[in-house]
């Protein structure tokens, strides 16, 4: 009799430790799988992030249309623009550990054939504008105006001269050839 209990005790101690290895192996398998999901989605989150970080380092981070339109704002109707240039610098500074000595002015635009690389990183961007106005007060007065918009910062005129423009009728007219340049005030030094 003590024999049959006790092999009926062993039997269910024996059933009941083999159902709880069951159970802890499915439990087991379970984590595996999270575990591999969870990986799975952390090497795409790293990548994704790789992507996000050279993304920002192309975009330029201009609005150049907005900037056409502040510039178009502040033009009077006696200046004629000839053109409006962008270039992008990189910021003055330490790059890579190492002082800048001066600038490397490139336009942020790929060249075909791969004679250059489009600047990336922390940039600036140099607006060059050209063109002819009925005075050298008008020029002034532009930048002026340049001055107290939230869009530029640095102005400095390149040049400003004076010369003379036949028209249909044959008369001379007075004009001032200019050329201004300024940087977008887009970005902050630190």
């Amino acid at each position: 009799m003590v024999m049959m209990v006790w092999s009926f005790v062993a039997a269910r101690s024996i059933s009941k430790a083999t159902a709880e290895l069951a159970e802890g192996t499915a439990g087991q398998v379970e984590v595996e799988s999270v575990s591999r999901e969870f990986a799975a989605v952390k090497s795409e989150v790293t990548r994704l992030q790789k992507k996000v970080k050279s993304i920002e380092e192309i975009d330029s981070k201009i609005d150049v249309a907005s900037v056409l339109a502040e510039i178009s704002f502040l033009i009077d109707e006696k200046i004629v623009l000839k053109g409006v240039e962008f270039s992008a610098e990189r910021i003055a500074g330490k790059q890579d550990g190492k002082p800048n000595r001066g600038f490397a002015v490139r336009v942020a635009r790929a060249e075909f054939g791969g004679k250059g690389a489009p600047l990336s990183g922390d940039v600036r961007f140099r607006v060059v504008i050209s063109g002819v106005a009925a005075d050298g007060g008008d020029v002034a007065a532009l930048i002026c105006k340049l001055e107290d918009s939230p869009y530029f910062c640095q102005i400095y005129p390149s040049f400003s001269r004076n010369m003379k423009i036949k028209v249909k009728t044959g008369e001379n007219l007075q004009a001032s050839k200019f050329e201004i340049s300024c940087y977008l005030a887009n970005y902050r030094e630190r």
